[in-house]
């Protein structure tokens, strides 16, 4: 193996070694609280991207709102959040620890074929957030159709970037391209870890860097609103308020709809009043005007609900993803 390959495969592993000292270091110190004195929150992904920001909101909300006493973020990043997914499996019975996931991490639970959410306990689906495409400022394509007929004149001379391999930054990707009669081997998508990583790459001229973006939209949010980056599309059933791009709709791709949906999980084994103590503390959470102004600013959608009903979504969810990733060509 090159040199470079085996210093950054080594980088890899000692922050992935990293992560998880400091997630057993956190669920340790609740050992033997309740979640109202000591919650863990595990973001499963790198600081800076649509995980990481579910999990600050939540901090932030639970804190100035005075639902718990201490919450600490954890990122486990990697594999499209299964990495978190598994050291969340290890923490059976644990009561103060929830975890952050979406269907980014379906996505990634398809690809691997690893255990599912099933091995969880669901707590509450909370908001829906955005995709959009963006390219830097001074990228030659201003609009969505300008650069969807490069893409499909040449693919391979327009690498795509976004998050994890299958995910939805991925899916939306392979969405367009079979909306334009492009067959999904024909596209270049570059995988980041997270989203700066992804803007990072946008906005450099270096090899190897890609000129057009999926993500969330906060993943973007700071660069639109700097100017440095332009949105062409949005995947949403309306208008980003403040965002000046049209729809997928609009653009006359209705079956480009991938939305990206933010929840709660805690670990397998609590008690049923446990799980009620969680549900508890994320209605007050979600009840606070810090939480209010985080679905504002982040332009987010409420799509709140619990139990038994946010457990049957997870098992439809999961089924529609590995459908469509095997429709698409992905799995």
């Amino acid at each position: 193996m090159p040199r470079r390959q085996v210093i950054a495969a080594l980088g890899i592993f000692v922050v992935a070694a990293l992560a998880v000292t400091a997630f057993a270091d956190a669920a340790r110190s609740g050992e033997g609280q309740a979640a109202r004195s000591n919650l863990t929150m595990i973001a499963p992904a790198a600081a800076g991207g649509g995980w990481d920001l579910v999990a600050r909101e939540a901090q932030q909300a639970m804190r100035t709102g005075s639902v718990v006493n201490t919450v600490q973020v954890v990122n486990i990043p990697g594999a499209g959040g299964t990495i978190g997914l598994a050291q969340l499996a290890g923490l059976a019975g644990d009561e103060t620890t929830m975890m952050v996931t979406g269907t980014v991490m379906l996505g990634g639970i398809s690809q691997a074929g690893s255990a599912g959410l099933e091995n969880t306990t669901p707590i509450a689906r909370l908001a829906e957030d955005f995709e959009v495409i963006a390219v830097p400022a001074d990228s030659p394509f201003t609009t969505f159709d300008d650069f969807v007929a490069e893409w499909q004149a040449n693919p391979a001379a327009l690498p795509i970037g976004g998050g994890s391999a299958g995910g939805i930054d991925h899916m939306v990707a392979a969405q367009i391209a079979q909306a334009r009669g492009m067959p999904a081997d024909d596209i270049v998508y570059t995988a980041h870890p997270g989203g700066g990583e992804l803007t990072l790459s946008l906005l450099s001229t270096a090899a190897g860097t890609v000129g057009v973006g999926i993500s969330g939209y906060n993943d973007f949010r700071d660069l639109v609103e700097s100017g440095q980056l332009r949105v062409l599309a949005v995947v949403s059933p309306e208008r980003l308020e403040g965002v000046d791009a049209p729809t997928m709709d609009e653009l006359g791709y209705p079956e480009v709809d991938l939305v990206n949906w933010r929840g709660l999980v805690a670990p397998a084994g609590i008690t049923p009043e446990e799980r009620t103590e969680l549900e508890g503390i994320t209605r007050e959470m979600m009840a606070t005007e810090s939480w209010d102004e985080a679905v504002d600013r982040n332009r987010w959608v409420r799509s709140e609900i619990y139990g038994d009903e946010f457990e049957q979504f997870l098992v439809d969810e999961q089924n529609r993803i590995d459908d469509l990733l095997e429709e698409l060509g992905l799995a």
